[in-house]
């Protein structure tokens, strides 16, 4: 599809930031879901906007530094790119080609052996990756002592719009189920859990209007030009997934807390 045709396709009222973005670089970066569309859904409610210049942002699973690059560009702040699939020296040779490495750090980091001193952080955001490591009772409080008292820490996952009952996936995803998916968890459910810890005070846990049809459109155009057929493969998968669900079940949650 030319470029124009895919621009216009992909063109979000409600994303007006992410539209700036080149579509072929976005495509090019992606891992999953449109990373800057979910991180431009959680920039209010995490109080971005209102960040000092230079302020330190934790990006934990950055993937391809898409999200770091969009954080120092859009709101100036100093990023800790970490990411544990996506070798830092590979995330450097992006974030420099986008401008921004004066702005942002690449590192390779594991999320339950964090190399950072208490404190050191104004925000942390993590896009499309907390669902991987933050479901043990005991993770956020590790994670939260990065943050400097008042900090705020925001989230966006894949998600279930409610919470399962019994051990087997829903019949009508049944097919496409991946035991991964148990990791999806409900607003509610993300509340419970964050206000337990004791360490932040839960200020948002909401779910994202009609973020399946993003996610569906966003399968779409991956699964026809993703230069990498695994990352095609993978945007198939999601449309077939997506498909079978329209909504039902599925779909993005967001969580924002404050360091008490």
């Amino acid at each position: 599809m030319p470029d124009t045709e895919l621009t216009d396709r992909l063109t979000h009222p409600r994303y007006p930031r992410s539209n700036t973005y080149d579509i072929r670089w976005t495509i090019e970066n992606q891992m999953g879901p449109h990373a800057l569309w979910l991180l431009e859904w959680l920039a209010p409610a995490l109080g971005l906007g209102t960040l000092r210049p230079g302020a330190r942002v934790l990006d934990l699973g950055c993937g391809r530094a898409m999200t770091s690059v969009f954080l120092a560009k859009e709101y100036d702040v100093q990023v800790t790119a970490a990411d544990l699939w996506v070798k830092p020296e590979e995330n450097a040779v992006r974030i420099a080609e986008a401008g921004v490495a004066d702005r942002v750090l690449p590192l390779h980091v594991e999320a339950h052996d964090l190399p950072f001193a208490e404190g050191t952080f104004d925000a942390i955001v993590s896009i499309d990756a907390y669902q991987y490591f933050g479901t043990a009772d005991l993770y956020l409080p590790t994670l939260t002592r990065l943050l400097k008292p008042g900090g705020r820490i925001g989230v966006v996952m894949p998600a279930l719009r409610e919470e399962l009952p019994g051990d087997e996936p829903p019949e009508h995803l049944k097919p496409f189920w991946d035991p991964g998916f148990w990791a999806f968890h409900s607003p509610a459910w993300w509340h419970r859990h964050w206000t337990r810890g004791g360490t932040v005070e839960v200020e948002a846990a909401d779910w994202q209007p009609d973020g399946w049809k993003d996610w569906l459109l966003w399968s779409e155009v991956c699964a026809e030009e993703s230069p990498y057929e695994w990352m095609a493969r993978m945007a198939r998968e999601s449309v077939e997934l997506v498909k079978a669900d329209r909504g039902q079940l599925l779909g993005f949650a967001r969580v924002v807390g404050r360091r008490v």
